[in-house]
Order: structure tokens, then C-alpha cells, then sequence
């Protein structure tokens, strides 16, 4: 049965392995908190990449992991990036000392920035397409095929990205996904106004000509998509987490910080994971 974890959000959370340090996401004035949904939006109105150039800004996530681990984690992030549960296979590493905007990869560790999955958001919105962000989450994938969601996240209630949140209760399968193609996987919903329908499906073609996707799912109006409803005159698409490759080293043993939605970073600045594996 689909359900949401609100309440599991805050166990084991402060000391897993993975997550050593919970981000909080404050206002400097008064220290209000700020709920996730009202960091996609921020950063989905700072995208500003060009289908047609190819060129500008995009959203990404940045991994922090042991130096000794580099090369074994790259070859995972490509493994599941080539698979195509992520939105794009493109990456950068980035080495101690080294700043994207006001994030700094601190000594003894490397990152690798990589796309975050709300930039397929940003693109749409740049087209003049209303877009509502609504959670991250698992689905159940069987057989190649994505059935439903399991469990649900939603980003105006919670300040802690969804997809650290479940990460860090170890509830994903992904690697079992690429083995056998059966698992849970991470994706996001989002919902938008079925009169932008045509206008979607066109862009999500262009994103796709251009090396972008990841889309699971594109539900019709007033229906469900992936077992969840949608709000009345709309219809739901569901995008492959940016964070999967974080995921499968994870379930492989390996010690690794994600921090989703980190930050813009200049799509020329990426290359592809092939170039540095």
C-alpha cells in the first residue's frame, strides 16, 4: 500500500553513515525554515539551458566521497547513468578546495557534480510550461517496467531533500534494477495543466535529441500516474532521480555524501561520465 514517511524522516538520520551532517535550510532573517519545494523553485527559475545551443545553466547534485574511491564509484555513476535512470550521463569532478558557489569540497575528499533530475523542471518552465514540483519517492520497477510508487515524500512538507531522506533509510534497490530489472528506483513527480500537453511532449522530445531524459512516465489528464492521483485538468510526469547513481554506491558498501539539488553549475563545465572513467 502507498504510503508517505513523514514519520521515519528524522530516524537514524543524524548519525548514518551516509549523511554525517543533515543540512538545514534556514532563512539568514529570523531563521524561518524553508521548506524543499521553495528551493526547487528558486533553483528552477535559475535554469537557463538551451535546447537548441546546447549551452547554460542547469541544477546539480554533488557527491562527496573518499579520495581511494574514485575510480570505483565513476564506474558506478556511469553503470547507471548509461542505464538511463538518471537525466543525463554528464559530470565534473571536482577536487579538494574547490567551490561551486558557496559550496566548497572540503580536504581529503573528492565530488562529482552531476544533474539533478528538477532540471528537466527548469527546461520546461523556460518553455513557458507551468510546472508544480510535487515529491520524490520510490517506484517499484518490474521487469524494466515502472508499476507504481511505494513511498512518497512531499516537498512542501519536508526541508530535507526526499531523495536524501530515503537514501538514508537504505530503502532503494536500485543496483537489483540493473541486475535482474526488477527494484525500487528514485523519481520524482511533478504535475502540469493538461492544455500544456502537446507543448510537453514536444519539449521532452527535444530534451531527448539533446541527451537528456529519464522521463518514466508521462500520465494522461485526470489520471493517475504510477498509483497517484493528480490534481483535477492535470497530468503527471515521472523523471528518474538524479541521485540512482548515489543509491547503488550506497548498496554496494561504498561511503558517500549526497547533497541534492546543490547548486547551478554551466552545462560546459560537464562532460561526459565516459571521459572520466
Amino acid at each position: 500500500m502507498l504510503h508517505t514517511i513523514f514519520q521515519t524522516i528524522s530516524i537514524m538520520w543524524s548519525d548514518h553513515p551516509v549523511r554525517v551532517m543533515a543540512k538545514t535550510l534556514k532563512k539568514m532573517n529570523g531563521n524561518q525554515i524553508i521548506f524543499t519545494l521553495s528551493n526547487i523553485e528558486d533553483l528552477i527559475y535559475g535554469v537557463t539551458f538551451d535546447l537548441s545551443s546546447g549551452s547554460g545553466r542547469i541544477v546539480t547534485n554533488i557527491s562527496l566521497i573518499d579520495r581511494g574511491d574514485v575510480d570505483n564509484i565513476l564506474h558506478i555513476f556511469r553503470d547507471v547513468m548509461l542505464s538511463g535512470l538518471t537525466v543525463s550521463p554528464l559530470a565534473k569532478m571536482l577536487s579538494p578546495g574547490e567551490s561551486v558557489n558557496d559550496f566548497i569540497i572540503p580536504n581529503g575528499k573528492c565530488g562529482i557534480a552531476t544533474v539533478c533530475s528538477i532540471t528537466v523542471d527548469g527546461i520546461l518552465l523556460k518553455h513557458g510550461i507551468p510546472v508544480k514540483p510535487r515529491f520524490g519517492g520510490l517506484v517499484e520497477v518490474k521487469d524494466g517496467n515502472p508499476v507504481r510508487f511505494t513511498d512518497l515524500v512531499r516537498y512542501d512538507s519536508t526541508t530535507i531533500d526526499p531523495m536524501e531522506v530515503l537514501m538514508s533509510q537504505s530503502m532503494t534497490s536500485v543496483s537489483d534494477m540493473l541486475t535482474i530489472g526488477s527494484g525500487k528506483i528514485l523519481a520524482n513527480l511533478r504535475e502540469i495543466t493538461m492544455n500544456a500537453r502537446n507543448k510537453v511532449e514536444e519539449t521532452l522530445d527535444d530534451m531527448v535529441s539533446v541527451g537528456f531524459g529519464g522521463i518514466l512516465e508521462v500520465g494522461d489528464p485526470n489520471s493517475d500516474v504510477l498509483g497517484v492521483s493528480v490534481e483535477r485538468d492535470h497530468f503527471g510526469v515521472v523523471v528518474a532521480g538524479g541521485t540512482n547513481p548515489m543509491a547503488v554506491a550506497q548498496e554496494q558498501g561504498f561511503r558517500i555524501d549526497t547533497h541534492a539539488m546543490s547548486s547551478l553549475m554551466d552545462v560546459g563545465d560537464m562532460v561526459p561520465i565516459d571521459r572520466l572513467v
